[in-house]
């Protein structure tokens, strides 16, 4: 027996066997070789270079603003020429000016100045001369004292066994027992869910108007202004946003310190929803403690039509959906498929070029076609989209079988394989987007505002917020001022019959019974 094994490791067949194995050994680690390269090529890309994508200009450091952006030879512009300029555009010469207060300061001779220097006869007002500028008039805190009187009547007093009270009336309290006024409460909100300013720096910057407020009681404030008032127009949003038939959604982490039989490291969700370019915008954020399908389950229940998603699963199998991708998450893989490869890599190159040219020239048809109806863009998709699509889904076919599965351009394909219908479903309506960056863009201010206060210390507070930014991100999108806009909520919601829908339904972002000073005034 020990000869019959030792001369089988002598025979031709066992070394082929062998040289076979240890090939299939070495294309492996090569391949696992090309990864980790192509993964240390994008975060070196990712650490030092520029993004390919636009720069948010609220993303700047707020140490060196100033400086990034400061140009001495810039020529600052003078009012006359802003309302010039206004007037080229617009035909409206003092648009800028009208919407702003006026203060006029006049300078005189007093009666001894008003002498000739030559003949000594009297001075009389020739002409005048003005410059104009800018006023800023900086936040102020007072104290208002609410007081109001009761009534009686003396002959009542004097002779009747009853005498009727009248009193006054008055305001509600936005939050009874508390010193908050619908302002301030607003203004708390305003700064730190609009101007991302945290809590504690609030608490420091009142502290400078000689106010004394912990930032624990502001937190109050924001908690109950959110749950007790803005709840109210949020279930009115949400409501309304379910009637559309075509909504984006997207997801993002937040990390919340305090819930139960949660450690404080624990990952946490907040979810958007949101109405789409022909409908009114309303942006909706929904706190959850996880990324289950559950979630978006539940909170579209009724919901029917089309979803702008990204590849995530987590929203398949939603009833009565049609879920349409993304076509700026598939170029984007392409886009770091390219970054990924190595200079020597010329085949693969094109490659990824022939795949990232695909999408550009949808994108490119996309541009053509976005000022017309959505009648109009869903016939030209199919004259012109659709040729492409059946073009780019032959050449992904073709290239599976030739790349590295997880290589970063084998995962560009992938994605575009395994997203197909969805990528497709964009054809089926003129009003459906070829992406999903609209709730991308909807989804930054949290993004932002995160990056300045980075968790909620409990699931109270976070669901607080996701209402916050929900009321005033749909008011921006509303051409609505977030500061004016709360404030006329809070004086007015403590105020009436909250259980009237019909009434509610007025104090809506898209309401046209706002007040003037609710919106941001146009330029």
């Amino acid at each position: 027996m020990e000869n019959t094994a030792h001369t089988s490791k002598d025979t031709i067949e066992y070394y082929k066997a062998q040289n076979e194995r240890l090939e299939m050994e070495k294309e492996a680690l090569e391949a696992k070789l090309k990864w980790y390269e192509e993964q240390f090529r994008l975060s070196q890309q990712r650490r030092f270079e520029s993004s390919s994508e636009k720069t948010d200009s609220e993303q700047l450091s707020l140490f060196n603003e100033a400086e990034d952006t400061a140009n001495p030879t810039v020529e600052e512009p003078t009012v006359e020429t802003i309302t010039y300029k206004r007037k080229k555009q617009k035909g409206q010469r003092d648009q800028k000016l009208e919407n702003l207060p006026t203060e006029t300061i006049e300078y005189r001779l007093s009666n001894e100045e008003q002498v000739c220097s030559c003949c000594g006869g009297d001075l009389h007002e020739m002409s005048t001369e003005m410059r104009k500028e800018l006023k800023v008039i900086p936040a102020q805190v007072k104290v208002v004292e609410h007081v109001r009187y009761v009534y009686s009547c003396r002959h009542c007093e004097h002779n009747e066994i009853k005498t009727p009270i009248v009193t006054a009336k008055m305001p509600e309290p936005v939050f009874p027992g508390s010193l908050a006024s619908p302002s301030a409460m607003a203004y708390t909100m305003e700064q730190k869910y609009v101007e991302g300013m945290p809590l504690y720096r609030q608490e420091k910057h009142l502290e400078r108007f000689g106010v004394s407020i912990s930032r624990q009681t502001l937190a109050n404030w924001i908690v109950y202004g959110a749950n007790t008032w803005l709840e109210l127009i949020y279930d009115e949003m949400r409501a309304q946003l379910l009637e559309l038939d075509a909504l984006h959604a997207d997801e993002t982490t937040l990390q919340v310190l305090s819930e139960p039989e949660r450690p404080a490291t624990s990952t946490s969700y907040i979810w958007l929803y949101r109405s789409g370019q022909e409908d009114i915008p309303i942006v909706l954020y929904d706190y959850q403690q996880t990324r289950a399908a559950k979630h978006p389950r539940r909170f579209l229940e009724g919901f029917q039509g089309y979803l702008h998603v990204d590849g995530y699963p987590g929203y398949n199998g939603l009833p009565n959906v049609v879920l349409v991708g993304c076509w700026a998450h598939a170029r984007r893989n392409f886009t770091e498929a390219l970054k990924a490869l190595p200079e020597s890599a010329a085949t693969t190159s094109v490659k990824a070029k022939e795949g990232l040219a695909f999408c550009n020239k949808l994108f490119d048809i996309e541009r053509d076609l976005k000022d017309v109806s959505p009648q109009e863009r869903y016939e030209k998709r199919l004259e012109r989209s659709q040729p492409v699509l059946d073009a780019f889904s032959a050449w992904l076919r073709e290239q599976t079988p030739r790349v590295l599965p997880k290589s970063a351009l084998g995962k560009a394909i992938k994605y575009c394989r395994n997203q197909w219908e969805r990528l497709e479903a964009f054809l089926k309506d003129g009003r459906l987007e070829i992406d999903n960056n609209r709730a991308e863009r909807s989804i930054k201010p949290f993004v932002i505002g995160r990056k300045n206060w980075i968790f909620s210390n409990t699931a109270k507070g976070a669901k607080s917020s996701a209402i916050i930014y929900s009321i005033v991100e749909t008011a921006k999108e509303n051409g609505l001022n977030p500061f004016n806009y709360l404030s006329y909520l809070f004086e007015e919601l403590p105020n009436m019959d909250t259980t009237d829908k019909e009434k509610l339904a007025q104090f809506l972002p898209w309401s046209v019974s706002l007040p003037q000073e609710c919106r941001v005034p146009e330029i």
